[in-house]
Order: C-alpha cells, then sequence, then structure tokens
C-alpha cells in the first residue's frame, strides 16, 4: 500500500525562492507559497512585508516520501539558504524573513532537531544556526500573484540575479534530487 502524500512547511526568506527551488525537485508535488507563524489573520502581503503580524513567508510543500525524503528536503533547505541570520536573507530583512521549519508531525519535528544538532557539531557553518523549529498552525496562501512567481517572471532582474543562481548551485549540490 502506497505512503499518503506529506507536507510540511519551510521559512528561508523570500518565497518567490524557496518556491522555486522546492518546485525543482522529484517528489514534490506542490509548493505553495503563503504565511504562517504569525497572529493576524488572514493577513495580506502589504501586512506581512511591514513585519507586524509575526508571519514568516514560507512555502508548504507536499511531497511523496517514496519519492523524496523529509530529511532530503531539510538537506536541501539548510544548503539554499543561510540558517545563520536572525530575521534576514540577504538584502531581505524582518522577522517575516526568518528561518523556520514549521513541522507537521513527530518525525519531522525530530528530524529537524538532530539534523541541527549535527550541524553545530560538525561546524558546518561560522556562525550559529538561528533556524527555529515549530509546530505548524493556521497556513494562509499568498496573493494569486505569488504563485509560481519564478516560472512566471523568470526573465525578471530579481529573478535572474538572486533565483537563478540558487536553481544553478541546486543542479549541482543536488543534481539527484533535481526533476
Amino acid at each position: 500500500m502506497p505512503q499518503p502524500l506529506e507536507t510540511t512547511v519551510f521559512g528561508g526568506g523570500c518565497f518567490w525562492c524557496t518556491e522555486a527551488v522546492f518546485q525543482s525537485l522529484k517528489g514534490v508535488t506542490s509548493v505553495m507559497p503563503g504565511y504562517t507563524g504569525g497572529t493576524t489573520d488572514r493577513p495580506t502581503y502589504e501586512q506581512i512585508s511591514n513585519g507586524d503580524t509575526g508571519h514568516a513567508e514560507c512555502i508548504k510543500i507536499t511531497f511523496d516520501p517514496q519519492v523524496i525524503s523529509f530529511t532530503d528536503l531539510l538537506a536541501v533547505f539548510f544548503n539554499t539558504h543561510d540558517p545563520t541570520t536572525t530575521n534576514r536573507q540577504g538584502a531581505d530583512i524582518g522577522t517575516q524573513y526568518r528561518s523556520v521549519i514549521f513541522y507537521t508531525n513527530e518525525d519531522q519535528k525530530r528530524a529537524a532537531e538532530e539534523l541541527i544538532a549535527e550541524l553545530t557539531a560538525a561546524k558546518a557553518y561560522e556562525n550559529r544556526i538561528v533556524t527555529e523549529v515549530k509546530p505548524l498552525g493556521e497556513f494562509y496562501e499568498a496573493e494569486e500573484y505569488h504563485k509560481d512567481y519564478y516560472k512566471n517572471n523568470s526573465s525578471q532582474a530579481y529573478c535572474q540575479l538572486v533565483i537563478a543562481p540558487k536553481l544553478e548551485k541546486l543542479q549541482k549540490r543536488f543534481a539527484q534530487l533535481v526533476a
């Protein structure tokens, strides 16, 4: 009997970047940009951008664990953003850009905490990992124009300067996982 699909939510800076990265992986059946982790009901992008909601820009990933493991998703997550900067990724600054894993079951929580402990012990990063690991609460889908952003806007400067290099890095580092 096949295993059911699983979901998890990652926040690793701008969701345009993280969406494009995780859409590229075998076994990922959908990636939905959105907001979670805060207190405002049904926040808008404008509210998120002000940094007053407590929500992070995130992606909800639905995946087939028989094709790609949660551990592989974590490896991609930790290799495609900086988990050592508090409330920032590159030029994006604010709590909405924090590094966070919102788990949907105890196995995901354990795997995330174990990997963070391993990376810390191995001194994989020059600075301390600040990635939060929290249970998933209410997830709010982002506005329609955020969905498939890279696919729909790949010629824009931001996509060329920020997202395309991440995708190239992904292809080199995780070629076996890329669809």
